[in-house]
């Protein structure tokens, strides 16, 4: 047995490692899969989510069903005591966030062993790909679950699932607005992509299901719906025969209170252009479109098994802004991909030069196991792969300044999201929370409520910041 210094483990397969401090006492460690009920006071259950907007999704229904069954339930709570229980939702996607996860377990794995931390237990991405490695060498935590595991981690709690609550959730988000999951798990091929392996395939949600929750949520104060699913655009073939995303859109537009629909994740190929008729009918579906296009070269779409050619793509993105005037396009990429040359990146770059996407982001390629481009080898440093990332930043950048700087003089409805030091900090139908640009007011000159729509006069534009004064 190691004692009182820090060591690392290799988990095969999983391509990250662990580290952790042992105890200065000897420890067997054994794995609990049970949870026994509390026997004197009843213990606080604190839920930290990892990842994306799908997994804070997952955690806000776990949440609803434990506050159904009358237990104390909290997010990313500061105060936890030693008889409680914490629940990790782990994010499995990337390199990066698996590492987070990772990190994030042995630091309550940690907490646990000094007697500050009752339970602990690990659900999510992470655990549903890599439970049984997770399990053999992360001994001290009670129970690892699933993605579609919720039924028996409730029961685990000694809790019971409420098929009644189905659409209820507690939301970790300001409650004026809510991500909104139409369908989970993902039916395309893509080369890089592990979803599929943790998520599964696509299933989507009836019509009439997501209007009630829908429903629920603007009940509650609700004005936003930022939909979300691995790609909303194959949102009903399962259930109707047929792409439904229009048709749902126009379902929730109806619902009283909701003033913003917001799309994000839409694939490009096989994309539903009727939807883009539903944006132009219905004022309050944003004029916004989050849509992950990865590379642009022919080789490395191919490669990528997008299903989808650069001129495909490049009439798209035309097609889109012809029949939505000022849309809103946000798009994703990969740099360092298995054989992209510096001719493929140097193809991409002058693409997003001539395309001025509105919004962008760019990530390094993660090589994941069990992924249909883990079969080609990762030929591209990191070095160079961040070095690719920062030159796409640096032009995204520039055409981010020059956007804003044509906005100074005009005005924008814009959602209040919250008081920030001097500052009221909102946005506009063009800008999705945490990811896009902020519109700022000087709390000083103006006064907003949180959750309000105000109109504002941008009068000054910094790269990805607008700052103006709320007029009547």
């Amino acid at each position: 047995m190691l004692r009182n210094h820090y060591f690392c483990i290799l988990v095969k397969r999983c391509g990250f490692y662990i580290s952790y401090r042992e105890n200065e006492q000897d420890r067997t460690i054994t794995m609990k899969t049970k949870i026994e009920k509390a026997s004197k006071k009843q213990p606080k259950i604190n839920v930290i989510t990892l990842g994306c907007s799908k997994n804070m999704y997952d955690s806000e229904v776990l949440m609803g069903q434990l506050r159904g069954n009358q237990m104390a339930v909290t997010h990313e709570s500061d105060k936890i005591g030693q008889d409680d229980i914490v629940i990790i939702n782990t994010c499995g996607f990337i390199d990066n966030a698996k590492q987070e996860s990772i990190d994030t377990i042995l630091q309550y794995s940690e907490l646990k062993e000094k007697g500050k931390v009752g339970k602990i237990i690990v659900t999510g991405c992470l655990s549903e790909r890599y439970k049984p490695e997770l399990e053999a060498e992360i001994t001290n935590v009670d129970a690892y679950f699933g993605t579609n595991d919720l039924q028996n981690l409730l029961k685990t709690l000694g809790a019971d699932y409420k098929y009644e609550l189905i659409g209820e959730r507690l939301l970790t988000t300001p409650s004026h607005f809510a991500y909104f999951k139409i369908a989970e798990g993902c039916n395309r091929p893509c080369s890089f992509c592990a979803i599929p392996l943790m998520r599964g395939k696509h299933v989507s949600k009836p019509v009439e299901e997501l209007v009630k929750e829908a429903k629920t949520l603007a009940n509650k104060g609700a004005k936003e719906l930022i939909l979300i699913a691995q790609d909303l655009t194959y949102y009903g073939l399962d259930l109707y025969g047929k792409r439904n995303l229009d048709e749902l859109l126009r379902h929730l537009s109806d619902v009283n209170g909701i003033e913003w629909i917001r799309l994000q994740y839409a694939y490009p190929s096989g994309f539903p252009m009727e939807i883009l008729d539903v944006m132009n009918e219905r004022e309050n579906i944003c004029k916004y479109l989050d849509m992950p296009l990865q590379h642009i070269t022919d080789t490395m779409l191919k490669s990528m098994r997008r299903g989808i050619t650069k001129q495909k793509t490049m009439d798209l993105v035309n097609e889109i802004r012809d029949k939505v005037p000022n849309i809103a396009l946000r798009t994703t990429l990969i740099c360092g991909y298995p054989g992209e040359t510096e001719q493929d990146f140097q193809e991409m770059k002058s693409w997003v030069e001539e395309t001025r996407f509105d919004r962008l982001g760019c990530f390094t390629y993660s090589h994941e196991e069990k992924t249909h481009a883990h079969t080609l080898t990762d030929n591209i440093s990191q070095e160079i792969k961040e070095q690719r990332v920062e030159e796409i930043m640096e032009i995204q950048q520039g055409i981010s300044l020059e956007i804003n700087q044509q906005k100074i003089g005009n005005t924008y409805k814009v959602l209040i999201d919250k008081k920030e030091g001097d500052f009221f900090v909102g946005r506009t139908e063009f800008d999705s929370p945490e990811v896009d640009n902020e519109v700022l007011i000087h709390a000083g000159d103006n006064y907003a409520a949180v959750g309000s729509f105000v109109n504002v006069k941008i009068d000054r534009a910094e790269d990805f910041d607008l700052y103006g004064q709320i007029v009547k």
